[in-house]
């Protein structure tokens, strides 16, 4: 099984280098380093899992678009299988919060954050509006940073697991089944790439990456407002 991922290749590592400050502003957010170090504030990572509950619903939605997107069944099948990793993903997710006194009921309950409602539909309006290599571009972010934030903190000296509530959290991101299905939505990025002129549209895809990336840090930032109210 994958231990780890080569985050520096192909044109995922161009579109992550160029996104600079503000992959390292997501990657290193204050929400992360808290987490890392068990002192985050339960009400943030409430409000957090809460979110991230409705935020997949519509991350589902974008690959189901994704798959309509795509030409070869090699890609279709690729796409399909992260699609199915998500949908799968949400049952397990809900055991977890269930673990947190939240269950799905209150979940779907909940009205999306602004956070959560600007990041979603602006993924799916690029793939609405753009095609299968734009659509990706605004996905990685999500795919693939979640596993690098993942194996930095297992391999950060401020990382606590020991009877830390966040430790099953960051182990899951590391987990070698879930590196494995980002290495191969990489890899999609660089054949979907290559079919449809990435090097000649690189200043484009890189805005949609970098916008995603942004959006992500605002994401931790709304968990971690909720962490502060009084």
């Amino acid at each position: 099984m994958i231990q780890s991922v080569d985050f520096s290749h192909g044109l995922y590592g161009r579109l992550r280098q160029q996104a600079g400050n503000d992959w390292q502003d997501y990657v290193a957010h204050p929400f992360i380093h808290q987490l890392a170090r068990g002192t985050l504030p339960e009400a943030a990572f409430r409000r957090y899992l809460t979110q991230d509950y409705l935020f997949l619903i519509h991350f589902a939605r974008a690959y189901a678009l994704l798959v309509s997107k795509l030409h070869t069944l090699p890609e279709m099948r690729a796409a399909t299988a992260s699609l199915n990793a998500i949908v799968s993903e949400l049952p397990l997710h809900v055991s977890y919060c269930a673990d947190w006194g939240l269950n799905e009921a209150q979940m779907a309950a909940q009205p999306e954050a602004p956070e959560t409602m600007n990041y979603t539909r602006y993924v799916l309006d690029i793939g609405h509006s753009g095609d299968a290599l734009d659509l990706l571009a605004a996905l990685l972010p999500c795919v693939a940073g979640y596993a690098e934030i993942g194996l930095r903190l297992l391999a950060a000296e401020e990382t606590v697991l020991t009877d830390s509530p966040y430790a099953s959290w960051i182990r899951n991101y590391a987990n070698p089944d879930y590196l494995s299905g980002v290495q191969a939505a990489i890899a999609l990025l660089d054949t979907v790439g290559q079919q449809r002129g990435a090097a000649s549209r690189f200043a484009a895809l890189s805005d949609i990456f970098t916008t995603a990336t942004r959006l992500e840090s605002a994401f931790w930032q709304m968990g971690l407002n909720a962490g502060q109210q009084r």
